[in-house]
């Protein structure tokens, strides 16, 4: 046993072995150790080792002390650690596909590093340093939890896990949790709690255990689920106002559904506060918003139509994409178990010759169908790439022409408009301002006006001045918008088109860097027959 350990742990058994990290050379081990899935070790070993392809990885009794070196493994679905000298979760999180993850028998003692780990099903940690469950929130596919043997020690802790709807078996034995503080074994409060939990320390939870758990917690579980009932429906209230905050800045619209135009065309003007107490100035600015409102309002739902009919396009694109590319491997697939089985015959044959000439003669002969086959292969994969190009040349029309017309319609719409709302209303509070110099300068109106109001209105050219610099200001907040919201969308049709082009162009080198691996594979099996 560890000194100063209140549980066992199985890295104490590993002797005075040296601890070690994961590296290149250790993972390159593990994998030919346990096989490439469609590959054998000599290809592998040949060609490289690709991790992306591993669905499985076994590196328990390494003596390792740190996580390292799995970015590569996005396709690893299980991953095993136990029995090592681990210390800390970290380095897992694009290990986006893992369902199975075993860190027992380490020397952890934090939960932690498990955020991109979405898919998680089973974990188990069982036998560590572990005195607290938390950092678990993502970990929304979770059925099997294992954490005996560690130091939790607040039973209330364990409620954490009642967030993990799917959570099915839970095994926390062998944990310092005084079965005193609930007054009755943890297993009926577990029961209590965990209602939708078959298994608790690989005990069945059976309708007596659940009987004696209602009566015993009802008015407790009743509260809590109330609670977090108004918890869920606030958590789903946010998503749904996030997810349509999102949807309008995709459509380039986002503030455009309401008055924020308006408050941030004055949002800066201060000498415009001063004139709201002048005579018909609250009665222009209620009507200056509300026509500015109305403009924007209009130019929201055009953006969120405009925007549905962009998505329409790039929904059909990717699935007419996805048709074309199925249909050029079929071709592909259909070409290659043909060569497939005849080669095998040839090999066969190949085989069995004795005359020295034959074989010479037979090895040409299946050179050259390997050559044909290359050609072949190539010849359908230049086909589906200059389709593609010409389909997302197409697309490429299609998006530049609905943003265009967005752009356009939007240009119309909501900057000439605003603009022309706003000159109209600089010319009447101008109107306003010049009728209220001469009332100043007439002495009419001290009683009326705040000195601070009354002292800009002393001189004409500096209410002028004035009012110029704020109806700049004005112009420029609308013509800001307008840049925003072109450039935007603008950007964004670049980079998507991009994207797909440096998408396609990634499947186009990959599938004729795997055409020549496999040609290369074939002839490397004739030349040992040679």
């Amino acid at each position: 046993m560890c000194a100063g350990k209140e549980t066992p742990n199985m890295s104490c058994y590993h002797g005075a072995s040296k601890p070690v990290y994961v590296d290149e050379e250790l993972l390159q081990e593990a994998v030919l150790e346990q096989g490439l899935q469609d590959q054998a070790e000599r290809i592998a070993k040949e060609e490289g080792i690709h991790y992306n392809d591993a669905l499985r990885l076994s590196l328990e009794y390494r003596n390792i002390r740190r996580i390292d070196h799995l970015w590569e493994f996005t396709s690893l679905t299980k991953l095993n650690l136990n029995n090592n000298f681990i210390k800390k979760i970290e380095g897992l999180n694009h290990l986006v596909n893992l369902t199975w993850l075993n860190l027992s028998f380490n020397n952890i003692e934090k939960i932690e590093g498990l955020e991109g780990l979405q898919k998680l099903e089973v974990l188990k940690l069982s036998n560590n340093r572990i005195s607290f469950i938390e950092n678990m929130d993502n970990l929304v596919e979770l059925t099997i939890l294992c954490l005996a043997n560690n130091l939790l020690h607040q039973l209330n802790n364990v409620v954490y896990l009642r967030r993990f709807k799917k959570l099915f078996t839970l095994n926390i034995e062998g944990n310092p949790i005084p079965e005193e503080s609930c007054e009755d074994n943890y297993l009926i409060f577990i029961a209590a709690y965990f209602q939708q939990l078959k298994f608790l320390n690989n005990i069945f939870l059976n309708e007596d255990i659940r009987n004696r758990a209602s009566i015993k917690y009802n008015l407790d579980i009743e509260e809590m689920n109330q609670g977090e009932l108004q918890r869920q429906q606030a958590v789903e209230e946010s998503r749904k106002q996030e997810a349509e905050l999102q949807r309008h800045e995709d459509a380039f619209v986002e503030q455009l559904n309401g008055s924020h135009l308006y408050n941030n065309i004055f949002q800066n003007d201060t000498e415009a506060d001063k004139l709201h107490c002048l005579p018909g100035v609250d009665e222009l600015l209620e009507g200056f918003e509300k026509h500015i409102t109305d403009l924007c309002n209009q130019l929201f739902e055009v953006g969120l139509a405009e925007h549905k009919r962009r998505e329409a396009e790039i929904t059909l694109f990717f699935q007419k994409n996805e048709a074309d590319v199925t249909r050029h491997q079929r071709k592909a697939f259909n070409l290659l178990t043909d060569f497939e089985k005849q080669h095998k015959q040839r090999i066969k044959e190949l085989q069995e010759l004795t005359d020295a000439k034959e074989r010479k003669s037979q090895v040409e002969n299946c050179l050259k169908e390997i050559n044909l086959l290359c050609y072949n292969l190539m010849t359908v994969e230049f086909q589906l790439y200059g389709h593609m190009e010409e389909t997302i040349r197409k697309f490429d029309n299609n998006i530049s022409e609905m943003t265009s017309s967005f752009s356009e319609t939007a240009q119309g719409i909501y900057p000439l408009h605003c603009r022309e709302l706003e000159d109209s209303h600089h010319k009447n509070i101008q109107q306003i301002a010049n009728t209220t110099v001469e009332m100043v300068a007439k002495g009419e109106s001290e009683d009326e006006l705040p000195d601070d109001v009354r002292m800009l209105f002393l001189d004409k050219n500096t209410v002028t001045d004035t009012l110029a610099a704020s109806h700049d200001n004005h112009v420029q907040t609308i013509n800001d918008r307008e840049t925003q919201l072109v450039t935007r969308a603008e950007a964004w049709k670049v980079a998507l088109i991009k994207g797909i082009e440096d998408t396609e162009l990634r499947r186009n080198r990959m599938r004729i860097a795997d055409i020549h691996r496999y040609a290369d594979y074939l002839r490397g099996q004739l030349e040992k027959l040679q």
